[in-house]
């Protein structure tokens, strides 16, 4: 088992989505959302994924784009310290990201598509962890972070941007 991330192994921020996984192990949770989330989002017809519910939010694809780059992000940074790197990693930007992506030009298929590759992605990264990778740490984003936290950040962010979709999108 992995366990559950300690308060002291990410930002308090970011419990937000650490306390949406349930359980001690979040590749198993990580691996469920594959298919549970390539067929919510195979619900999802290609017009409406262009919707946002104000002027001023992401539309659902914009959504998916930037869950897709903060998976990768994410994962990088599991990577990074797992194996033993020590410099800090910087912020990212989700607005810059957004923007950078034009996430609306590409068809709803598309994003989809990208999210398994990222997912598959994880998974190996996660399935393959050495058991001292799963301890090791460093500084992202200012604050310290541990692989473990990271992984179930990757499922907990996942976890709340489908609750905003199913909340305000549908």
């Amino acid at each position: 088992m992995i366990g559950r991330p300690q308060n002291s192994e990410a930002a308090p921020y970011y419990f937000t989505y650490i306390d949406l996984v349930s359980g001690d192990d979040p590749v198993r949770v990580i691996a469920q959302q594959l298919d549970e989330t390539s067929a919510f989002c195979a619900s999802i017809p290609e017009e409406r994924s262009l919707y946002r519910y104000t002027e001023d939010k992401w539309s659902i694809r914009q959504i998916l784009s930037h869950i897709n780059d903060t998976e990768r992000t994410f994962a990088f940074r599991a990577l990074w310290f797992s194996r033993g790197f020590e410099a800090p990693l910087p912020s990212l930007d989700q607005n810059v990201a957004a923007a950078g992506a034009q996430a609306d030009r590409l068809p709803w298929a598309a994003h989809v598509e990208e999210f398994r590759g990222v997912r598959l992605a994880s998974l190996a990264l996660f399935r393959n962890m050495p058991a001292e990778g799963w301890k090791r740490g460093g500084v992202a984003s200012d604050n310290y972070v541990t692989v473990r936290a990271l992984a179930y950040m990757i499922a907990g962010h996942l976890m709340h941007h489908l609750l905003v979709i199913r909340e305000r999108y549908r």
